[in-house]
């Protein structure tokens, strides 16, 4: 596939920072806000979030909440500004903000809603998603053309810390007998005694 045409800068960071704000005035702001940082018993998280050094869920979410709506508005900038072209509306995005985007998205009906009442599209492909994600990047001119200030390095981390910080947790997920980025385990819950800890992939 060949490349695709990034938009202006100025372009990009004006039209994203006016989504934001109707995004912001939007009646269902709230409850999308409250969803988003609800964490659910059933949802599992080993290479996102965890990739932020001492994260706690009560302290982060509201940040990374932050950051997930900016970035939703400027992938939903480049969309509109590119006549729809999908690829270059997936901005590089480092992990810990791309897992909370992940639980905005998963307020489907409000999304739905919001898109239409603001004829905009928020995109998101995860066959388009790369995590690549280093600091300079054209994200990151379109955050600044967009007035936000300086992102949180807590939260925008480069790709290459992120790949570190992920062989330090699968040491610790493999010593609880996890498997790499806890995606597998070899626990047996059928059996009565206590199972050892291992892994097999």
């Amino acid at each position: 596939m060949a490349p695709s045409v990034m938009p202006p800068v100025a372009a990009v960071g004006r039209r994203a920072a006016e989504i934001l704000d109707q995004v912001q005035q939007h009646p269902a702001h709230g409850r999308l806000l409250s969803s988003s940082m609800k964490y659910s018993s059933c949802w599992a998280t080993f290479t996102g979030y965890p990739a932020i050094s001492r994260w706690s869920l009560e302290r982060d979410a509201g940040p990374l909440l932050t950051e997930a709506l900016r970035v939703l508005a400027l992938k939903a900038a480049v969309f509109e500004l590119t006549g729809g072209d999908e690829q270059a509306a997936e901005l590089l995005v480092p992990a810990p903000v791309d897992e909370m985007i992940h639980a905005v998205l998963a307020q489907f009906t409000l999304m739905t809603r919001m898109q239409a009442d603001l004829g905009v599209v928020f995109p998101h492909a995860t066959e388009l998603e790369e995590f690549t994600y280093t600091r300079g990047c054209v994200t990151d001119a379109y955050y600044a053309a967009a007035g936000w200030g300086e992102q949180p390095l807590r939260y925008w981390l480069d790709s290459a810390e992120v790949t570190r910080r992920l062989g330090l947790l699968n040491s610790h997920y493999q010593g609880a007998g996890l498997g790499r980025d806890g995606r597998s385990h070899d626990f047996d819950f059928d059996r009565s005694e206590p199972v050892a800890a291992g892994i097999s992939g």
